[in-house]
């Protein structure tokens, strides 16, 4: 099956067709990814994301590989949901660290409607301070979808996590199809969707077939795919997983490149644990988006200043966002956090 086959914008795709793009040799998959790569990107940029847990620990969903659940005892430190101020502070140091896109994720099921008016003030504010919005809570109504939008969310994260029949594997308080349905809410209120999944929690072959199938055949490609490698932790179900083989999860990569050209394609979570080797081959894989700082949720990740000098080793420079090339004076971001901290909810004592 030739680069130019399967570069087009296709919803239609069989097993049998990811099948084979995995059973090419190596090398061949990815020049063909790569070439792909290069018809729609330029292939020495990435984007590059900061991610933080407005909302730690205590979930209701048992999510194995999770350690915010509450099923699991994993001495994660719980926190309640942070101050609208707090959050600004850290989107405005995660755009001084070359972030352009701030990503908030918080461990409910859903937002009730008491958390609600203080998340969308944490929009409203990180959107003044010039950055891309994204954030994860949860499972969503259409009501609620809609209000993120009018706030100004750019991005809305709700993983697929793998296939749908290994997913009764791995979590039993919350169906593929609610998944499946929060995403199409996102999409109806206009929003980008950034959702992909794990590798490394037992699936198959197949599984992680499946799992690109379901992403690459909703009506519209999500903007942004994570590929995650699990991180095993302590207290979870899924601590003493077996390692994923480093060239499976870099194929998977470059099929993901293949069947959703337009993506950003996020080498995510498991970083800290891949060497600058094979980070290198994830970015040749088509890979071209990366979160940047110290931590995402609860698990580490390469320090920003460790990830500069790895890019600049490849030649690989941030991608800027369209229209905001110029930075942000310090002065418009003090303002922009003086004008939260008027706002009754900047200062967020809900759970």
């Amino acid at each position: 099956m030739s680069a130019i086959a399967v570069s087009s914008l296709r919803h239609d795709w069989t097993l049998a067709e990811v099948q084979a793009l995995f059973a090419q040799p190596f090398n061949d998959l990815l020049f063909q990814a790569q070439t792909v790569h290069r018809r729609h990107f330029d292939p020495n940029r990435v984007q590059v994301s900061t991610l933080l847990s407005i909302k730690t620990g205590a979930c209701p969903e048992d999510c194995k590989y999770c350690p915010q659940s509450g099923h699991y005892d994993t001495e994660l430190e719980k926190q309640k949901l942070m101050e609208v101020q707090q959050v600004l502070e850290a989107a405005a140091a995660a755009k001084a660290i070359g972030s352009t896109r701030f990503c908030m994720g918080a461990a409910w099921k859903h937002p009730s409607a008491r958390d609600m008016p203080y998340v969308l003030e944490m929009v409203k504010g990180v959107k003044a301070l010039g950055l891309e919005t994204c954030m994860t809570l949860g499972k969503l109504s259409r009501e609620q979808t809609q209000a993120l939008a009018q706030a100004g969310l750019d991005y809305y994260n709700h993983n697929l996590d793998t296939s749908p029949e290994f997913y009764g594997n791995i979590i039993t308080t919350r169906t593929y199809a609610e998944r499946l349905e929060t995403l199409a809410h996102v999409r109806e209120a206009g929003m980008k969707i950034c959702s992909g999944g794990i590798l490394g929690m037992g699936e198959s072959a197949d599984d992680r077939a499946g799992l690109l199938i379901e992403l690459a055949n909703l009506p519209e490609h999500p903007e942004s795919v994570p590929i995650n490698m699990l991180v095993k932790v302590k207290g979870t179900p899924l601590a003493e997983a077996e390692e994923v083989d480093p060239f499976d999860f870099i194929r998977t990569l470059a099929v993901a490149r293949i069947m959703m050209p337009n993506s950003h394609v996020r080498l995510s979570a498991g970083r800290e644990q891949m060497s600058e080797q094979m980070q290198a081959l994830a970015f040749f894989a088509g890979a071209n988006s990366i979160f940047y700082g110290e931590k995402l949720l609860t698990t580490g990740n390469p320090q920003a200043d460790k990830d500069l000098a790895l890019l600049k080793r490849l030649g690989i420079k941030p991608e800027e966002r369209a229209g905001h090339d110029d930075e942000v004076h310090q002065a418009a971001i003090e303002h922009a956090l003086r004008e939260q901290r008027d706002s009754k909810l900047f200062y967020n004592a809900a759970v």
